[in-house]
């Protein structure tokens, strides 16, 4: 019965892993430019002498859905909604490493420094963007941040940096713990000249909450079946034990 008992705690493995990619979705229904997650199955032979007969399964989150949230006009000077489903915003993550992300809702720390909703720094032609004090802001369509100083003669435009805006054109790209994409093959992605960007809206999250408090509920199911099924292999084995058992 052990191989009934490894193949349900196999499945059970990978519903965990899928509960929690569901969950996580659920509470990122609402963040910007958010790309629900989709998680993989590969089949893990156990190795050892004789016929590999066995596998197990293991579940992983390596991908996601690349398709477009609903963009909405916000008003707000920082935000941005980047244009095409492989655009993507290049920023600096924790681990000091270039990344990428679709979340446009731009924030200003009181250095200057700007970075993401969840406070990554947004990266541009010359590294991280810092920008001085300023009177007016204005984010072209191709990223080029303009700046009108603070107390200066609203003609006199300035050009502070560009947003590094790139496109993935193919390129298969893998979704991290921390929640940016990064190419698979390693290294960074080029700069996109046809990438654009529209100030003043938002791109929420293409997570559809129906569909997800569906999947939700299958993975309890199948939860709850596979326990079962190790409760009928722990009473087959029993009732086997019992009956090769000579008094």
């Amino acid at each position: 019965m052990d191989k009934l008992i490894y193949s349900s705690l196999s499945a059970m493995r990978s519903g965990m892993a899928r509960q929690t990619m569901t969950a996580n979705n659920l509470a990122n229904i609402n963040t910007p430019g958010f790309r629900a997650e989709m998680s993989s199955s590969t089949a893990l032979w156990l190795k050892g002498d004789g016929l590999e007969a066995r596998a197990t399964n293991s579940g992983e989150v390596t991908s996601a859905d690349m398709s477009e949230g609903t963009i909405v006009d916000s008003g707000r000077t920082l935000d941005v909604a980047l244009q095409g489903k492989e655009t993507l915003l290049a920023v600096q993550s924790r681990e000091g490493d270039e990344a990428y992300t679709r979340r446009g809702d731009l924030q200003l720390s009181d250095s200057g420094l700007l970075t993401t909703g969840d406070g990554m720094p947004v990266l541009g032609d010359g590294g991280p963007i810092t920008l001085p004090p300023y009177d007016k802001l204005t984010i072209a369509a191709d990223g080029t941040i303009s700046i009108v100083p603070q107390g200066g003669d609203p003609s006199q435009v300035q050009t502070v940096d560009r947003l590094k805006l790139v496109a993935t054109n193919g390129i298969p790209i893998a979704k991290g713990l921390d929640g940016l994409f990064r190419p698979r093959s390693g290294g960074t992605l080029a700069p996109d000249p046809q990438a654009a960007v529209r100030q003043g809206a938002i791109e929420g999250s293409n997570v559809n909450a129906s569909a997800t408090l569906v999947d939700m509920i299958e993975a309890s199911r199948g939860w709850d079946m596979q326990v079962k099924m190790m409760s009928a292999a722990q009473d087959i084995d029993k009732a086997s034990t019992e009956l090769m058992h000579f008094d």
